[in-house]
């Protein structure tokens, strides 16, 4: 996931929210039991068929992912409701309601029968409640707890002098031997395991580089999880061209966001990202506040981005560096679906800013360090931000805004 391992670059690591960690109870307790077949009664066969590439290509914007933890401000909606706001989801197979047919998740290579059938009924319910909705199981690969493997197995990573080496500085993980060819292959396994309980639409891989190592890790796994299957891997806001023909989206979790050098880099990453993985894509553009949720520059500066540049999904959340945990993020109503589908690619205008028309109306994204960008239609726009309907808007620098028709 990084191109050197610094003390001051934080990476991917993440602990999922107990509050919706387990959502098998919660599954069993709003069903009162599962149907034959792993089903709950009444469940809208419809939501359950609707093919994953449809899913992403016909889906309205903007769109929003979670990364392991939820949005926990809508503290009186039920929290299948409010994670089934987001088009795409990803998290452990546990939090899914998949259990390992291991007690040590290393050795594991499948999931318990009994979990499976659970977990296709999680499926179910969060496809009724959004039918776009795409799930991403992550595989670790790059370090984990003490407890994955025991205690000297031949994958855990060790230095010249045989001491192991330490991964994930927060969590007190252990690296894994990433170029080792058989843990390469049970990785594989893991991977084309979980693609096949049918419960999620594709794996994550995270703390992702262009090194040998992973690339033939991701040469296995493609092969595992087969063509139509998604990979999601964490680039940070860097480009990996070695990989990309495997990958159909980078997680960008962009620790990286405050000057303009920054947000050019961000979004020429992601521009490149949308022009050169697989298809379907499925970038996920994620920026942290700096002082607070109520950064709202910097939300509609992310959302405005992900809209303009790309077809790809949002979020803007706490640093990684906060108590409370990971990725935790308000919902805001900037986020509400009511753009629709893109009618064009965006263009960059003369003053520096990105504009894209969509079915209901325009996004526009002002970089950092521009000017501020006046905006003029040929007919009147409602702005999201101000409320101001009229045909000349203004749009300041390290911003964004929404122009409905």
């Amino acid at each position: 996931m990084v191109h050197k391992l610094c003390a001051e670059e934080p990476r991917g690591h993440h602990q999922v929210s107990d509050s919706i960690g387990s959502l098998l109870s919660l599954w069993l307790l709003l069903c009162g039991g599962l149907m034959p077949g792993g089903l709950c009664a009444g469940e809208p066969q419809a939501f359950w068929d609707m093919p994953l590439e449809q899913r992403v290509t016909t889906r309205s914007f903007p769109s929003v992912f979670q990364a392991w933890n939820p949005a926990d401000n809508l503290k009186s909606e039920d929290k299948l409701t409010t994670l089934a706001r987001h088009d795409l989801v990803f998290s452990a197979p546990g939090f899914f309601g998949l259990k390992w047919n291991q007690l040590q998740e290393g050795l594991a290579t499948g999931f318990t029968p009994e979990s499976i059938r659970a977990a296709k009924a999680i499926r179910g319910t969060f496809l009724a409640k959004n039918s776009h909705l795409v799930l991403i199981a992550e595989i670790r690969y790059r370090d984990a707890h003490r407890s994955y493997l025991p205690t000297g197995h031949p994958w855990w990573k060790r230095d010249l002098n045989g001491k192991l080496e330490m991964g994930w500085d927060e969590g007190g993980f252990i690296k894994l031997d990433i170029a080792n060819p058989e843990f390469q292959k049970h990785i594989a396994t893991q991977a084309g395991a979980v693609v096949a309980s049918g419960v999620v639409d594709g794996v994550m891989l995270d703390w992702w580089d262009d090194d040998d190592a992973r690339l033939q890790l991701i040469k296995r796994v493609r092969e595992a999880v087969g063509k139509r299957a998604l990979i999601l891997a964490n680039a940070n806001d860097r480009t990996m061209p070695r990989s990309a023909a495997y990958i159909n989206g980078y997680f960008m979790e962009c620790w990286r966001s405050k000057t303009p050098e920054d947000w050019k880099r961000i979004s020429d990453t992601l521009a490149w990202a949308e022009a050169n993985l697989r298809e379907p894509r499925i970038n996920c553009l994620e920026t942290w506040f700096h002082h607070s949720r109520a950064d709202l520059n910097l939300m509609r500066a992310t959302t405005t981005l992900a809209l303009t540049v790309g077809d790809g999904y949002c979020l803007f959340s706490d640093p990684n560096d906060l108590p409370t945990g990971d990725h935790l993020h308000s919902w805001y109503a900037f986020w509400e679906k009511r753009l629709g589908r893109p009618l064009a690619k965006g263009v960059k205008r003369a003053d520096g800013s990105i504009l894209r028309e969509f079915e209901g109306g325009a996004a526009v994204y002002n970089p950092m360090g521009n000017a501020p960008a006046k905006i003029v239609f040929s007919e009147p726009r409602t702005s999201l931000v101000t409320g101001k309907r009229a045909l000349s808007h203004g749009v300041p620098a390290g911003d964004g805004d929404l122009f409905g028709k």
